[in-house]
């Protein structure tokens, strides 16, 4: 069973985010666009195909969305078959944070590792993902 497949984003805490983003739009160029947040488009090795989406996003230092873990960043994983990853996951004592979530854009679980970090787990539908960037592009 493959469990993850690729960086789904790297999310860490800032004093201020709008200001964080705007210093990696002037000094890298990563181009947030007014928002807190960029996504960086790739294509799948194995079938080229499939555009994926890799994000890279600031929040605030008071963010809960990252606890129970104290840690001031938090990565998203890539994952296929999340629920039967959980299940291994749990037979092997891995802490499961909260209950999986479901959207249009794809499934969420939360777990912690060795040190306590949270790790964010998103099973992608990337046809939805792409929809919606062209779709917000017209």
């Amino acid at each position: 069973m493959k469990k993850v497949t690729g960086l789904g984003g790297v999310f860490f805490k800032t004093k201020n985010p709008k200001a964080a983003a705007a210093w990696y739009d002037a000094h890298l160029g990563l181009n947030f666009g007014g928002s807190t947040y960029q996504t960086f488009k790739w294509r799948d090795h194995e079938d080229p195909s499939v555009i994926g989406q890799t994000v890279f996003s600031v929040f605030a230092d008071d963010t809960t969305y990252f606890a129970p873990s104290e840690s001031p960043f938090m990565l998203n994983l890539r994952v296929e078959n999340l629920e039967a990853l959980l299940a291994v996951l749990t037979t092997e004592g891995v802490e499961i944070v909260g209950e999986m979530q479901t959207y249009d854009y794809g499934k969420f679980a939360w777990i912690r590792d060795l040190d306590g970090n949270k790790i964010e787990l998103w099973e992608a539908i990337d046809e939805v993902l792409e929809k919606f960037d062209a779709d917000n592009k017209a």
